[in-house]
């Protein structure tokens, strides 16, 4: 029987391709080690992200792969993560070692304000806060764009009404436009009701794509609508746009408003500035009068909590009620603050864009223009 050793198991897992990139995982740099133990093989394998979702997969081929060996009686699979430099060096790889794209919004010159509109639990109308604030900035005359982060949850094309696909000239791609406002999200790549199942590095290609590879113009504002929580996506965007500020958008519920917390005080941890709170479906009007649907105060319960932890003031920018016209303009397209201004979830949220529209610049991260004789 021929002797069991390391080259011949490495040899092996050159047939184990990644699922998701589509190459065999030791192209990939995935295989941190390999140790043979009599019969025994243990492999340890770093994966790009530690939710990775087709993990079990390659566990699975890469147990198959090596059993088929003489000798070996059993395969255990040992998984860790790549660290950052892993990761970096893998993008590097995967972009064929071309440098990495330049992102304007990240320049010292840019005068374009960017929000991160973030939230900690799904389903609080992160998106239909994004959307409305997109068109209220637009018909302000405002220059406004809007990346559709959420790369498994993409909605922003249905919110804003987006008919029409994005034009690619050689390696630049140019955002439809709907009501005023550049729009790019993942939803206008794939096949209608097709799942993106993505990991770390392709989140944070896609991210730097929207970024870097869109012909954004000269923008005013430029809004995120990232995906919930404080994973792959919402780090890629701190580490692209540094000078980015956060917008946390959380329901009354103190549940919610719990989870909202962790996602604005992350921006301790990448540097970002906290712009403030959005609570949404507040209440609801009734003939009786206002009914606490999702109970009260976890709105100024986040700013309280991200004033004390970040050192500095996080208002609570609004309160949005539970209004049906909001909900059925996200449906059909057109924003409530459009079409319904008048009603008291678009009264709130142009009060937002009011605010945010009329704050100024900080000086940070700017070119002067000052030369010294």
């Amino acid at each position: 029987m021929p002797t069991l050793t390391e080259a011949a198991v490495r040899s092996q897992l050159q047939a184990v391709i990644d699922p998701e990139i589509h190459r065999p995982i030791t192209d990939l740099d995935m295989v941190r080690s390999v140790a043979i133990e009599g019969g025994t093989v243990v492999v340890g394998i770093d994966l790009t992200t530690a939710g990775c979702p087709l993990r079990d997969t390659i566990v699975r081929d890469v147990r198959a792969r090596v059993g088929e060996l003489p000798g070996v009686t059993a395969v255990e699979v040992e998984l860790g993560v790549m660290t950052d430099e892993q990761k970096s060096a893998l993008r590097t790889k995967l972009r064929g070692g071309t440098p990495e794209p330049v992102i304007p919004f990240a320049q010292p010159g840019s005068l374009t304000r960017v929000y991160a509109v973030t939230s900690g639990k799904g389903g609080v109308g992160k998106s239909s806060v994004t959307a409305n604030l997109a068109a209220a900035f637009a018909a302000r005359g405002l220059k406004v764009g809007v990346v559709d982060a959420d790369i498994y949850g993409f909605s922003i094309p249905r919110m804003l009404g987006v008919t029409t696909p994005p034009v690619k000239l050689d390696d630049m791609i140019v955002p439809p436009v709907a009501h005023g406002v550049k729009v790019i999200s993942i939803g206008m790549f794939t096949a209608p009701g097709t799942p993106v199942i993505w990991r770390g590095p392709m989140l944070h290609r896609a991210v730097q794509q929207f970024l870097g590879d869109v012909f954004w113009g000269d923008l005013d504002i430029l809004l995120l609508d990232l995906p919930p929580g404080t994973g792959d996506v919402a780090i890629s965007v701190a580490q692209f746009l540094p000078n980015s500020e956060i917008l946390v958008v959380t329901t009354p519920q103190v549940a919610a408003a719990e989870v909202a917390q962790r996602a604005g005080i992350i921006s301790a941890q990448t540097r970002q500035h906290v712009a403030g709170v959005i609570e949404n479906m507040s209440w609801l009007e009734t003939p009786e009068g206002r009914l606490d649907v999702f109970g009260s105060g976890g709105g100024q319960q986040v700013a309280t909590a991200l004033s004390e932890g970040l050192g500095y003031d996080v208002p609570l920018l609004a309160q949005v009620p539970l209004d049906i016209a909001l909900r059925a303009g996200g449906d059909e397209g057109t924003p409530v603050v459009l079409d319904a201004p008048d009603s008291p979830a678009a009264r709130a949220l142009l009060g937002v864009a009011d605010l945010l529209a009329s704050r100024a610049r900080g000086l940070a991260g700017r070119h002067l223009g000052i030369v010294p004789r």
